[in-house]
């Protein structure tokens, strides 16, 4: 039987590991985890890259504080082409990158939640490159279920 790794601290620290107990730490917690830096303008700015030849985001956990306005810029340090799809209220954004590229895309994600992005293009192994975005904070009241208080980490 396989060893089994220990999450990130950052990880356990946000709670990203008790989500199912399977899900979202255990499967994204093999990349790193970093959180998007916010400017006097009051947007969000990030970096995501795609380092040659492993087929995962770098970080594979991006940490949004709260809601709003995220700028990311995307280096495609791979061999291979890829397409970035990211979550985006309204739509996705959709960024094309050749190898040995770069480009910027402006998302907003403005509640609460985990947010998956990736790439299904130029990958050999079939799975695709996956991460997510997690935006910190409560939802509106008006948008909470009627249900008892849940357990906060």
């Amino acid at each position: 039987m396989p060893e089994t790794t220990k999450l990130p601290k950052s990880v356990e620290e946000l709670g990203l590991d008790r989500q199912n107990k399977a899900a979202l730490g255990r499967l994204l917690a093999h990349g790193n985890l970093a959180w998007a830096e916010e400017g006097s303008d009051g947007r969000m700015r990030a970096t995501l890259r795609i380092p040659p030849d492993e087929l995962v985001w770098d970080p594979a956990i991006l940490v949004m504080p709260h809601g709003g306005d995220l700028e990311l810029e995307i280096y495609n340090d791979d061999n291979n082409t890829h397409c970035a799809v990211l979550p985006s209220n309204g739509d996705n954004q959709f960024l094309w990158l050749v190898n040995r590229s770069r480009g910027t895309a402006t998302i907003n994600l403005d509640g609460p939640g985990y947010y998956w992005y990736g790439s299904r293009t130029g990958n050999d192994e079939g799975r695709g490159l996956t991460g997510v975005i997690a935006v910190l904070g409560d939802a509106p009241p008006e948008a909470r279920l009627d249900r008892p208080p849940q357990p906060r980490p």
